[in-house]
């Protein structure tokens, strides 16, 4: 049951271009968002979309994958699992973000 901690399967799109960055080591980092949509029927028989947005986070073979394959719309199943961080802004707030940390990566479609 360990391997079932912290896990988190999504497949989504992706909402922009990954944003590359390579550190000073060499290291790859990207940095992307997809959207989950899930539709149900309100009160009135309507069909309701949700859609839930997921920042990713892939580091080194997976960034290059990320750099080099993925784009806007792109279809992926990601496996990972949540990671909690804090920040400041240069105003001084603190700022709070949860993000997955990719460790796997499979496109879909074309």
């Amino acid at each position: 049951m360990n391997s079932l901690r912290n896990k988190v399967q999504l497949i989504g799109n992706l909402g922009n271009d990954p944003e590359i960055i390579t550190l000073e080591n060499g290291t790859k980092l990207a940095k992307f968002s997809i959207a989950t949509n899930e539709s149900y029927k309100n009160a009135k028989g309507e069909k309701v979309t949700d859609t839930q947005w997921h920042n990713i986070v892939a580091w080194g073979k997976l960034a290059e994958i990320s750099e080099d394959f993925l784009s806007k719309g792109k279809e992926v199943i990601i496996e990972g699992k949540l990671m909690n961080r804090s920040y400041e802004t240069n105003e001084g707030e603190k700022r709070y973000i949860t993000e997955i940390k990719c460790n796997e990566l499979l496109m879909l479609g074309k």
